[in-house]
């Protein structure tokens, strides 16, 4: 029991990490309107800002299959902290001290997608490492804290803001800072085990030669994109597809979301060992695939933001049950497999809005059209998850 609760502290680094994730993705978007009218940014130009953090993300997932193993989790997972409090930091202040305020907001972005992209890939591993029972059900509850860290920021930061107004928008980037600065101690006094014991663990070309690993970049693909479809487009589609105002969309559309997002996790994480973790993703699959017509088919707004709940409740065990699949089916991954799937992750969370976005503008800009599209993310993952149990017997 005594070592049980030394683990304790790297349970609290590990979910204060995905909080500090869900700041780093959320808090820029909040400020588009603010951004554009201080410094006169276009639209055009403020689209660049999530698609250069993801794409961030995506270059340290992938760098950081073959560094973190020779300079060490704790170092690594310091350094993300770091990063990721001097880019909220900065990001108070650089823009107006840069002749091109825009490209100062994108370096600072850049800085913090940095830490975010680090978190992604070593707390699940982490966690996955420690002496806990139940690893899929603590795997659950950890990715539930980024659910629970986006819905504080976005409802944080609109209390903040009307009680002191958005002109203050850098003082509350210095107060989000403080999350991940405080985590830096945390990460660096708690007990950190090794995933693999060292030279045992799969490198990337063993990885890339093992026909079921890409059975699960597969898998880790269309849970991002499951997840992000409706999670990037939940607020546009209420209010522009439903009718609805836009205050009514982000609360019951992109926080409704977040909310049964988390709920699911939690609920997973406390009850999940009673239940078979594949056949719960095919079940979540299919209730994806119908929330996902339900907000297609939409004809009252009730049913739109039902539908996006559901959708939150449905993908919630994807990303995380993803990865507990697949570390339970190669068990000697190590850093490069969870690197990689994080890869794949975000790989689908940023091809998934893209081809809803898409689909919508070819189809006259109807958002509904283009939900409609994103069925096949939870329908290619059942598909996936039935072939992995098959391979598995």
């Amino acid at each position: 029991m005594a070592a049980l609760k030394n683990y304790q502290r790297t349970k609290l680094a590990c979910y204060l990490g995905f909080v500090t994730q869900a700041i780093s993705a959320n808090f820029a978007p909040l400020l588009f309107l603010t951004f554009y009218r201080t410094y006169g940014i276009s639209y055009a130009d403020l689209a660049l800002i999530p698609l250069v953090f993801f794409l961030t993300q995506l270059i340290v997932d992938f760098i950081s299959a073959k560094f973190v193993d020779r300079i060490g989790y704790r170092k690594s997972v310091v350094l993300a902290q770091i990063t990721s409090g001097a880019g909220l930091l900065l990001l108070s202040f650089v823009p107006d001290l840069c002749p091109h305020p825009f490209a100062g907001i994108l370096t600072c972005v850049m800085i913090y997608a940095v830490g975010s992209g680090l978190i992604e890939v070593l707390c699940s591993p982490i966690i996955e490492a420690c002496p806990f029972e139940n690893k899929a059900g603590m795997m659950s509850l950890l990715h539930s804290f980024y659910c629970w860290g986006s819905v504080g920021t976005i409802l944080g930061s609109t209390l903040f803001f009307l009680a002191f107004g958005t002109e203050n928008w850098r003082i509350l980037a210095c107060l989000w800072a403080l999350i991940p600065l405080y985590n830096i101690f945390n990460f660096a006094t708690c007990p950190i085990e090794s995933i693999v014991s060292e030279g045992e663990s799969m490198t990337i070309t063993q990885l890339l030669k093992t026909k079921i690993f890409w059975l699960f970049i597969v898998l880790m693909v269309c849970a991002g994109a499951s997840e992000l479809s409706m999670a990037q487009w939940a607020s546009a589609f209420a209010e522009s597809s439903l009718g609805v105002s836009k205050t009514t969309g982000d609360l019951l559309g992109a926080c409704g979301f977040a909310v049964f997002m988390g709920l699911s996790r939690v609920w997973y994480g406390k009850y999940g060992e009673k239940v078979n973790l594949s056949s719960f993703m095919i079940a979540s699959g299919l209730l994806c695939l119908c929330s996902y017509l339900l907000a297609a088919f939409a004809r009252w707004p009730v049913m739109g933001l039902v539908g996006c709940m559901l959708c939150g409740f449905s993908v919630g065990i994807m990303w995380p049950g993803s990865i507990s699949i697949s570390s339970a089916r190669l068990p000697k991954g190590g850093t490069a497999l969870f690197a990689l799937l994080a890869l794949a992750g975000d790989l689908g969370g940023a091809a998934g809005p893209a081809i809803v976005g898409n689909v919508s503008h070819l189809l006259g800009e109807n958002i509904q059209s283009g939900i409609l599209a994103g069925i096949c993310f939870p329908l290619v993952l059942v598909l996936s998850v039935l072939m992995v149990k098959r391979k598995s017997k």
